[in-house]
């Protein structure tokens, strides 16, 4: 996260996506552990963000997607819905 002084705002940047901070406050919950999956994900979610697309993760069940997609809405502040 990186606070602009420009225009007064936060702004969180992962790759070379730009998006602004959402200011939703989710509660202290459980974080995950970041493995080489996590990060994978967080990287093409935040992509398909940026480019105004949606992301549905795919696999079998008890793999974390809902947990990772929870986790990424965490951290860019934004209310998620599953």
């Amino acid at each position: 996260c990186y606070w602009l002084e420009d225009i007064d705002d936060a702004s969180m940047q992962i790759c070379d996506a730009k998006l602004p901070y959402g200011y939703e406050y989710l509660g202290n919950g459980p974080r995950l552990v970041v493995t080489p999956l996590t990060d994978r994900i967080y990287v093409t979610a935040t992509q398909a963000l940026n480019l105004c697309m949606g992301c549905a993760p795919a696999g079998p069940a008890g793999t974390g997607k809902t947990e990772s997609t929870k986790d990424l809405a965490n951290a860019l502040a934004r209310a998620c819905y599953v």
